[in-house]
């Protein structure tokens, strides 16, 4: 299991099984998010404060590649054609990249702000949250290629993609919702009201449920996740987590839900058949994305300093020096 600390600068490894802190990876700036890749041997980090993407072994925690992105690149996943996009929120783009080399490949203009993105496990379609204009953006895995547009509602962060490519489900702001998309149809085919404005969601294996993580805001945080049934599209229930759920991750037999609480810098692991938090774990400040690995853990030393080259520096547009991010979605 891998966290991303945002504020602090680092990335947690966690042991999935023990539910422990392995090791702490230091030296990236402004880690907004981290994905396992696809054979789980590599993990891939997005760093706000250097715009970069870095590919770690997940064995070993060496530095493999790292590239360079648009501004402020959000989030990563590396899908199942064997490529790694990053979704560049200030730039309004998604890069693209070879797998774990971090080759270049090219860009794609979705204009807006794209935050989170996700690919259906059938390879066919790549799904972007839009948090500008509000909007899901379907992106054709084959061709790489920008093929419509869904609005939804306001401020969505990130998406989860059932099996098929059928259905997409997001978070909204204003009011505090989940929305269904038929992706065939175009069109919204649902929602529901949740505790707190959501951040991440996420979908059980059976494609049943999606897990919601309600983080509301600085001044008024949520303290829950949302289990919602997907078919009636209502919560079945909620499920007590520490303050700002922001990143959730269900375990591949759909028994186990990690969720990070960005404003008590912590992990909470429910258990989704007993619908209870089974143990809460610390990590570094500012967790936000979080992302499970089937391998067990590399090396039980503390701390690691990943090897980094020198970052360029990041600025505004006016080229002043750019204030450093703070967690949450924007």
């Amino acid at each position: 299991m891998w966290v991303a600390d945002e504020i602090g600068n680092s990335l947690t490894v966690l042991d999935a099984a023990a539910n422990t802190v392995v090791t702490t990876l230091t030296g990236i700036q402004g880690p907004h998010n981290v994905q396992v890749g696809q054979d789980a041997a590599t993990v891939y980090a997005t760093s706000v404060g250097t715009d970069t993407v870095v590919a770690i072994d997940a064995d070993t925690y060496q530095v493999r590649a790292t590239g360079q992105t648009g501004h402020h690149p959000a989030h990563v996943i590396e899908a199942p054609n064997g490529k790694v996009y990053v979704a560049n929120a200030d730039d309004g783009t998604v890069s693209i990249f070879q797998s774990q080399s971090l080759q270049p490949l090219g860009l794609i203009e979705v204009g807006g702000m794209p935050h989170g993105l996700r690919a259906a496990s059938d390879g066919s379609v790549i799904v972007v949250a839009n948090h500008m204009t509000g909007a899901l953006d379907v992106i054709d895995a084959q061709t790489d290629q920008m093929q419509f547009s869904v609005p939804v509602g306001d401020g969505p962060a990130q998406v989860a993609v059932s099996a098929d490519g059928r259905y997409a489900y997001t978070g909204i702001t204003e009011p505090a919702a989940v929305v269904k998309v038929d992706l065939d149809a175009r069109t919204v085919a649902g929602s529901v009201a949740v505790s707190a404005a959501p951040v991440q969601v996420y979908l059980t294996p059976d494609n049943a449920t999606v897990v919601s993580a309600d983080q509301g805001t600085p001044d008024a945080p949520g303290h829950a996740v949302s289990l919602i049934d997907t078919a009636t599209m209502t919560v079945r229930t909620t499920v007590a987590t520490g303050a700002g759920p922001h990143g959730v991750v269900i375990d591949p037999a759909g028994t186990l839900a990690w969720v990070t609480n960005s404003y008590d810098n912590s992990v909470s692991v429910v258990d989704l058949a007993g619908q209870t938090v089974s143990v809460t774990i610390p990590v570094g400040e500012g967790p936000n994305g979080i992302s499970y690995s089937p391998r067990t853990p590399g090396s039980s030393t503390p701390t690691v300093a990943l090897d980094l080259p020198a970052p360029a520096a990041v600025t505004d547009e006016d080229g002043s020096a750019e204030s450093p991010h703070q967690p949450g979605h924007r």
